[in-house]
């Protein structure tokens, strides 16, 4: 049973108890726990917050996403000067031609866009996978039910 069909089980148990259909068990103790409307929701925690809590985290956030992307590009131009300049003898970069070299690197090896075809046809490569092997397991069931 999953956690949200836990707590739903809690409500509707805790609805039946005292029969005038109020729930008064939580499921804070998970994921899933009752927002403003009584009834178990993943989102419960946002909910909670004030309007200026839900600024500050997303700004927070912005913040440190604006940081690991900065220190990609940092990341590059320390490994390309620790190990380019020794190893091949080329020649060192600065902080901006290490994120044109990501960029490029991107481009030639990701492609343009998101990259959301190669997620697809991973996933129909899956489901023919899956059927494939239905399809196998099948008949040796029918097949050990016959002796």
């Amino acid at each position: 049973m999953s956690e949200q069909e836990n707590c739903e089980k809690l409500n509707l148990d805790a609805a039946g108890a005292d029969g005038a259909g109020k729930a008064k068990k939580s499921c804070h103790g998970s994921k899933w726990h009752q927002g403003h409307g009584q009834e178990c929701t993943e989102w419960g925690w946002w909910e909670d917050r004030s309007l200026a809590q839900k600024i500050l985290i997303g700004i927070g956030f912005g913040i440190l996403g604006i940081g690991l992307v900065f220190l990609c590009g940092l990341a590059v131009m320390l490994l390309w000067n620790w190990l380019m300049p020794d190893i091949f003898g080329l020649k060192r970069l600065t902080y901006w031609q290490a994120w044109g070299l990501l960029l490029l690197c991107s481009i030639l090896f990701k492609g343009f866009g998101s990259g959301s075809n190669g997620g697809r046809s991973d996933r129909k490569r899956r489901r023919h996978l899956r059927r494939f092997l239905q399809e196998e397991q099948e008949p040796a069931a029918e097949w050990h039910e016959s002796e």
